[in-house]
Formats: structure tokens, sequence, C-alpha cells
């Protein structure tokens, strides 16, 4: 769920903040996937078009999909037990707007160490199961990137995704063991 962002100089008026743009020359082919998840499975996933870039007003609206989502998929979790969302420090995820909208949710966020990418449940476990699944596939559309991921999604079943929810404390104790130095 990240994106390298290259500002360009450009005159702007007093106040004004630049517009953030994904590098296209990074990734020509490549599209971001946002996914939101629990130990029973993905609840909400999105493909940004290509080039797009996450800002914190598309991030509130995918957090708005992410609680309609949940109210169908995991109604007890709205009702009763409380939503607590594990996120990473990304400018997006810290930003008032979205501050806002997960205290309006009354949602409760973990806590996030600075950014290391062999703690985050995502990219340990998730993505690169899903690396893995798609390596060497080639895709011509956004379409048939959907079809493909949905279909992996829907492939793994429960204890797949209990598996990496429970790793993450031991990932976070290894890490803290390690002085946050990086672990394999």
């Amino acid at each position: 769920m990240y994106v390298n962002v290259e500002r360009k100089r450009q005159w702007l008026d007093k106040g004004q903040n630049p517009l953030p743009t994904a590098k296209p020359s990074l990734h020509l082919k490549k599209v971001l996937l946002c996914v939101w998840r629990d130990c029973k499975g993905v609840i909400y996933f999105e493909l940004l078009d290509q080039n797009q870039t996450i800002t914190a007003d598309m991030y509130c609206q995918q957090l708005h999909h992410v609680k309609t989502s949940l109210a169908t998929k995991r109604p007890a979790l709205i009702n009763r037990c409380g939503v607590i969302l594990q996120q990473d420090n990304a400018r997006p995820h810290t930003a008032k707007i979205t501050r806002q909208k997960l205290k309006d949710f009354g949602w409760e966020v973990l806590p996030d160490p600075p950014y290391f990418p062999h703690i985050a449940p995502s990219d340990y476990w998730l993505f690169r199961s899903l690396h893995a699944d798609l390596r060497g596939k080639k895709f011509k559309t956004k379409e048939e990137i959907q079809s493909a991921i949905t279909q992996f999604f829907s492939s793994r079943d429960i204890p797949f995704y209990e598996e990496g929810i429970k790793r993450l404390p031991e990932r976070w104790l290894t890490v803290a063991d390690n002085d946050g130095k990086y672990i394999t």
C-alpha cells in the first residue's frame, strides 16, 4: 500500500499545496493494491488506476467502503466488539481528516512504529503470498488483475489469514529484540 511520490517544482499560490503524483517512469505497468483484512479473510480491497496515488481524501473514501463491507461481512465488529485498525504512519493515514474519520467511526488505531516492512503484516505475509501466486503471469487489463486477485483471496482459507495475524506479535518481538534491525 505504498507509493513513491514525486513533487515537481511549480509556482503555487500562498497556502496552496502541490498535488502528489506517482512517478510514471518508475512503474509504468503497475497498479496499487489496497487491502483491508482480518483473521477471517479480506474485508475490502481496491485496485487504483495506473499512476494513481493515495491521498487523505481517497483514503477516507476507502475507509467508508471498508466500514460498509464490515457491516455486511463482520457485523459483530461494528455492532458489539469494535474495530481495531493497524496501519502504518503514511501521510494519508495520519492526516487530520483521516484521524477525524476514524474518530467518527469509533475505531481504535494501534500505534505503529516507524515503517518497518519486515513487520507490516501485509508485506511479510499477504503480499508475499500474492506475489508468489501471480509470479510470471501477464495481465493486459486492470479487470484481469482484479479477477486474479479476487480468485487468490477467495482461494485462501481462514487458517491462512489467521496465520498472518498470529505471527504479527512474534514479528514485533523479534524486531524489538534486534533493536529494530532488519530481519528475515
